[in-house]
Order: structure tokens, then sequence, then C-alpha cells
């Protein structure tokens, strides 16, 4: 059942000062919405965009705000080097992945025009607008 559109949003925090990895980001991500399911999520970005989709229109969660407090921090933690490294393990499975896309999203972040993970994670929220906001604090 869909919430009404007028619900007050809930608001969930995300601890950027504990964010060294991706793996921790998932970790805070799973305490905080995946608390009451008998699964939890990979670390993905299809995965949270998934999940998000309980939010906002249409979605039985209603209307969410994450608040990403201290950032700054995992901007750095999720920045050009962690993103290599993620994009670099994908290239090991060219079973799973595109690797000329890979290839390319790689060659891009090393020629400084791609886009980081934390970026990436900002475009998923961004998606989702407006039942979901993400406010950087």
């Amino acid at each position: 059942m869909a919430m009404p559109p007028d619900a007050s949003p809930q608001v969930f925090r995300i601890d950027g000062a504990r964010i060294h990895s991706i793996g921790d980001l998932y970790a805070q991500l799973n305490a905080l919405l995946m608390r009451n399911e008998g699964w939890e999520m990979g670390a993905s970005l299809d995965a949270l965009n998934d999940v998000l989709y309980r939010f906002g229109p249409g979605g039985t969660a209603g209307p969410a705000v994450f608040v990403w407090a201290d950032h700054q921090h995992s901007r750095e933690a999720l920045g050009y080097a962690t993103t290599l490294r993620w994009l670099e393990d994908k290239l090991r499975h060219p079973d799973t992945f595109s690797t000329r896309t890979i290839r390319a999203q790689r060659d891009a972040l090393m020629a400084g025009e791609g886009t980081t993970y934390f970026e990436r994670v900002q475009e998923v929220f961004a998606g989702h607008h407006p039942g979901v906001r993400l406010e950087l604090a």
C-alpha cells in the first residue's frame, strides 16, 4: 500500500566519520534500512537503488531524508583510490561485468573526468527525488 504523498519524512543519519570503505557504507545502510528484513543489501549501487524505491511516491515507506553527517570524510574515503580499486576488482570478473564499460569508467577516472564512488552514491539518491532527499552535513 502506497503512503500518502504528504506524510512526514523519515530521517536517517549516516555517520560519515565511520565510513572508511564501501563495505562500511553498506554496513550503515543495512543497519538503517534492513533492520526488519530477512536479508541485507550487498555492497552494490543497484541494491541501494532498489531499496530506495520503498520511499516516496508509490513506495510503501513514505518519504525519507538521509542526513550524511561528516560527509567530507566519506567523500575522501570513497574517493579516487577506493573507486579505482572497485573498478579494477570488477575488471577481474569479466563473466559478470562488461569489461569495455568498466575499463572506460576506469580510464575516465584516471584522466580526472570520471565519478568517484561517493559521487555515484549521490547520483543514486538524486534519482529518487523528490521522495528521497540526501542532505550533506
